[in-house]
């Protein structure tokens, strides 16, 4: 592979490659309740990408009494629960994946889940496509900084050994889109729940329906524009 090319993509997963913010949402109204407090939607959309322990600290505020890791666990867990019973997957990603396993591009998720949601939904990836797509997945217990951080995604470049400058990262929120773009790969957010400042990214697609993976290569030219 030559070194001006894209030599990888880095992939977020809720809202991402499955619209699973509902299922999070859910699991956090659900565990508020159970505590006898009321929790929004505005305050569900207000999480959004953000890191598990950081809207765990928010939960334990609205009045659930338990240790943040215990919060974590119990919404990772109601959420697997879910995704279990129904993958929700967003358009066009289950093609997308397909051309890239078929060119043997490597790929990475980058999630700040629990590494058990990550492999949870790695396992749904390759019996849908019928064989492993992601070389690397780097989760929430990966990091000591989530995003916006750009921690996730230097380790997601390190971890399939390409430089960062010569990979894209597709993002659906704006913690994820900072930590990509921060972290220097070429960004692309297609927004679901919430917005992206355009600060965030190098391009808004609508989603991936319709697009391939030459459509993310054209996309690191015109942003990379062969620097090393």
């Amino acid at each position: 592979m030559g070194t001006e090319s894209l030599q990888a993509v880095l992939f977020d997963m809720d809202g991402t490659i499955i619209d699973s913010e509902p299922y999070w949402m859910r699991a956090e109204r659900e565990l508020v309740e159970s505590f006898g407090g009321t929790w929004s939607d505005e305050q569900g959309y207000a999480l959004v990408g953000s890191g598990l322990w950081n809207s765990a600290s928010l939960i334990r505020a609205a009045g659930v009494e338990l240790e943040l890791d215990d919060i974590v666990h119990h919404l990772s867990n109601r959420v697997l629960e879910q995704i279990k019973d129904s993958v929700p997957w967003r358009p066009g990603v289950r093609e997308v994946l397909g051309t890239i396993l078929q060119r043997g591009l490597p790929c990475a998720l980058v999630t700040m889940s629990l590494r058990k949601n990550a492999e949870a939904l790695a396992e749904a990836v390759a019996q849908e496509l019928g064989a492993p797509v992601f070389h690397a997945i780097i989760s929430g217990d990966d990091v000591s900084a989530p995003k916006p951080n750009p921690e996730a995604y230097l380790l997601g470049a390190q971890a399939l050994g390409v430089p960062i400058s010569h990979t894209v990262a597709i993002e659906d929120s704006s913690y994820g889109a900072a930590s990509a773009f921060s972290a220097g790969a070429v960004t692309i957010g297609i927004p679901l729940h919430v917005d992206i400042p355009r600060d965030y990214v190098h391009e808004i697609w609508d989603s991936l329906d319709g697009k391939s993976l030459e459509d993310l290569e054209a996309s690191w030219v015109r942003h990379h524009g062969g620097r090393p």
